[in-house]
């Protein structure tokens, strides 16, 4: 299933040209054209899922072994000190293809490209509370 207004689904199925790292059945893997870092490619699914929320479990199950997989690969290659692996969801959370895809960005001493966030308190209490109200939910 492709959305033929969706960008993502024209690069993942070729319709636009790319420099593709690695291409199956299932996905397709560029070169991100705003990158972070040297190397930050994406991997997008051929098929439309919005995001993690509408992603086939069958599609999502590959999904990390072949980040995995190239986050060797590209660490190797580019010779990056680490690797994020990033996965946005809903514009809150800073998705702006509403695409389902996940970014692969080799990381370098000093390249300041991705800043974490500020670690915050927790109370073992409330997260008692979460954590019972996830396992009622699953």
């Amino acid at each position: 299933m492709k959305d033929d207004n969706c960008i993502f689904c024209k690069l993942a199925n070729g319709d636009i040209p790319t420099n593709t790292l690695y291409e199956d059945d299932l996905f397709r893997v560029i070169f991100d054209m705003s990158p972070a870092t040297k190397g930050h490619a994406l991997i997008i699914p051929k098929n439309h899922y919005r995001n993690i929320y509408d992603i086939d479990s069958d599609v999502a199950s590959k999904v990390f072994p072949l980040a995995s997989k190239l986050a060797k690969v590209m660490t190797d290659t580019f010779g990056a000190d680490g690797f994020n692996v990033v996965q946005n969801n809903e514009e809150i959370a800073g998705q702006s293809v509403f695409h389902f895809h996940m970014h692969l960005i080799p990381r370098y001493k000093g390249d300041n490209a991705i800043k974490l966030w500020t670690p915050g308190e927790s109370d073992q209490e409330e997260l008692a509370k979460m954590a019972e109200e996830i396992r009622n939910n699953l």
